[in-house]
């Protein structure tokens, strides 16, 4: 991989943006890198969470403006739609993704914290859409922002280009936890190690069905949600971690099988 780094602990892959020259902006190169990687993640189900990270510089500084000024009106949509296909692929699949966030998450670098599951910041990182400032508004970013933060502070940040500090993402949701850069490895750790306790196979059915619910109706959602539970309670995971909280023992999950659901 050009662009990437890749390496993995235990149920843990971690993902580094590592073209640090152009501050690990998202070319097509890099994106169509991180959907390859990504799901070649997902077919191995070897772990239950992905860390996506940047350098000790910069997460990501969004797009390249120098690439979308060199490509034609075509590529340019290509190089949005490639964009889109990376954000889908974090959605669907099977592992959470956290984002870490060293330092500066900028316009599509932005996008990609919001788009995470989860994401852990340094007391030193923070976070703009600026597009505007050079007159190209960051229509895309704001799509995941926008359903992560309210949408005043959404409104601010879209159309003053303005940063905004670690403290106040987490303040307004965009990110779960802050905590002193010196000590992100080992909270990013400890955070993902709360999740790979869990059963992949249920991991995965449950964030399918977050997501599938979040924007229904609170009544078709419940209805949704009801079904999926159901069939949960029958899944051969649910059964032996229903059977280890009985017997007081931890359950031993048996995450080569893929859910029901």
């Amino acid at each position: 991989m050009e662009f990437l780094a890749f390496r993995q602990t235990e149920d843990i892959a971690y993902i580094t943006l590592d073209n640090p020259l152009e501050f690990n902006t998202l070319s097509m190169t890099l994106l169509e890198e991180l959907d390859m990687l990504l799901k070649e993640i997902a077919a191995k189900r070897e772990v239950k969470v992905v860390v996506i990270e940047g350098s000790e510089k910069v997460f990501c500084a969004g797009h390249s403006l120098r690439e979308i000024e060199a490509k034609t009106e075509t590529e340019v949509l290509q190089l949005f739609q490639t964009c889109q296909v990376v954000m889908r692929t974090m959605r669907e699949i099977p592992q959470l993704v956290i984002s870490k966030v060293r330092k500066a998450a900028v316009a599509a670098g932005c996008q990609l914290v919001a788009a995470s599951d989860m994401a852990i910041a340094s007391d030193e990182a923070k976070f703009a859409t600026p597009g505007i400032n050079s007159g190209l508004f960051c229509s895309t970013p704001a799509v995941f922002l926008s359903r992560n933060i309210g949408r005043k502070k959404a409104v601010e940040l879209l159309f003053t280009g303005n940063f905004m500090s670690a403290e106040e993402a987490l303040q307004h949701g965009l990110v779960n936890k802050v905590v002193p850069v010196e000590l992100l490895d080992v909270e990013t750790e400890r955070l993902a190690k709360d999740i790979t306790k869990q059963s992949l196979n249920i991991i995965e059915l449950g964030k399918r069905q977050f997501y599938q619910q979040i924007n229904m109706e609170d009544f078709q959602a419940l209805n949704y949600a009801t079904e999926v539970i159901s069939l949960n309670t029958k899944h051969p995971d649910a059964q032996e971690g229903i059977r280890a909280f009985l017997e007081k023992r931890k359950p031993v999950w048996n995450d080569t099988k893929k859910p029901v659901l």
